[in-house]
């Protein structure tokens, strides 16, 4: 398992709609990358002043993560990301 370390976060990104609200279907190229993030794993927090700042998020939370951020691993066969905190725009309730 990938436990990140310090404010990072190891998440896995949702599938995009394949189907328009209107009912066209979507090809692969035409689909925006998506957003929406399932929170896989969090780090411990990152040292400030001596003390543990804790991650604002917990795993299964479902986030909204900046467009293109983070750094994409492939671990057994699945992919993630793992991002700063600071990547997170907003937690999806």
């Amino acid at each position: 398992m990938i436990k990140p370390l310090e404010d990072r976060i190891l998440v896995k990104m949702k599938e995009g709609e394949e189907t328009t609200k209107s009912g066209i279907i979507l090809t692969s190229n035409s689909q925006e990358k998506p957003q929406i993030a399932e929170v896989v794993e969090v780090g411990p927090g990152k040292k400030i002043d001596g003390k543990i700042e804790p991650v604002c998020v917990k795993k299964g939370d479902n986030v909204i993560v900046s467009k293109y951020a983070g750094t994409e691993v492939k671990y057994e066969g699945v992919e993630y990301i793992i991002l700063r905190q600071d990547d997170l725009l907003a937690i999806v309730e």
